[in-house]
């Protein structure tokens, strides 16, 4: 059966976008799921995202990880979801939806998709690292020559460490620029490689460093290895709300698979 499909991209990470509100598309069948997601054989992406209907608010966001596997929220894929939500016309500027974690606010303004991420008010600082989670699990490590750094090796091992239970944890390596300005790289679980951006993996970086205290800002910009985003929030004590994540979100191509 032939369908049609959306290759979209947010700062370099990118995703293969269906319309399924008539719910044509097997969600159950992982090996098309991967194939699709496969940069030789497929398509190529880092996952796969479904548009649905939904009973009361404007969409329903299911989001595949690269494996085949449904998986927790994708900060940069919720953004590109909302863009591929105005390009068929099921919104104009403004949006909510629900993804696995809940209710999600989002808006189009100015060439730049912000989406509205979970409070966070759980963060747990390590002596080598901080971890939360931002709708999915993040492990946030500041390191030197960030450039250098072997993130694929490195971040697989701690990915699947015994810090972390079998499903794992993402894995940011951050280094500092200015004291609102860092620089990010991180490995995906699902994916199992460096990604060139991360959305909920940017939010967690911007938290743990203003939680640890590496930046007093409340405005945070990120640099990843596909281009910057920004992360805004307000602080209420140990409690984050009001968390927007801020970038690009953009139709690559079109095409029937």
């Amino acid at each position: 059966m032939a369908f049609t499909f959306y290759k979209y991209q947010g700062t370099g990470n990118d995703f293969v976008i269906i319309d399924n509100r008539r719910q044509t598309f097997n969600k159950k069948d992982t090996k098309r799921i991967a194939f699709l997601c496969d940069r030789r054989f497929g398509i190529g992406a880092d996952g796969l995202i479904l548009l649905e209907d939904h009973e009361s608010c404007d969409f329903k966001m299911v989001y595949f990880n690269a494996d085949g596997n449904e998986s927790s929220m994708c900060g940069n894929g919720g953004r590109c979801i909302t863009a591929f939500a105005n390009y068929l016309g099921v919104i104009e500027n403004e949006a909510t939806f629900e993804a696995i974690d809940g209710l999600h606010k989002a808006k189009i303004e100015n060439g730049l998709v912000s989406l509205q991420m979970q409070d966070v008010d759980d963060i747990d600082v390590h002596e080598s690292h901080t971890f939360l989670d931002t709708g999915s699990p993040h492990h946030v490590q500041m390191t030197d020559r960030l450039s250098e750094f072997d993130v694929k090796t490195i971040g697989r091992q701690i990915r699947t460490s015994p810090l972390y239970n079998e499903a794992g944890s993402n894995v940011n390596f951050v280094s500092k620029n200015t004291d609102d300005n860092f620089s990010v790289r991180t490995y995906e679980r699902g994916v199992e490689d460096e990604t060139y951006s991360c959305g909920t993996g940017v939010t967690a970086v911007a938290l743990a460093m203003n939680y640890i205290g590496e930046t007093t800002k409340d405005i945070i910009t990120l640099q990843t290895e596909g281009g910057t985003l920004q992360v805004s929030f307000e602080r209420h004590e140990n409690v984050y709300k009001n968390i927007w994540l801020i970038g690009p979100a953009t139709l690559v191509f079109k095409g029937e698979i």
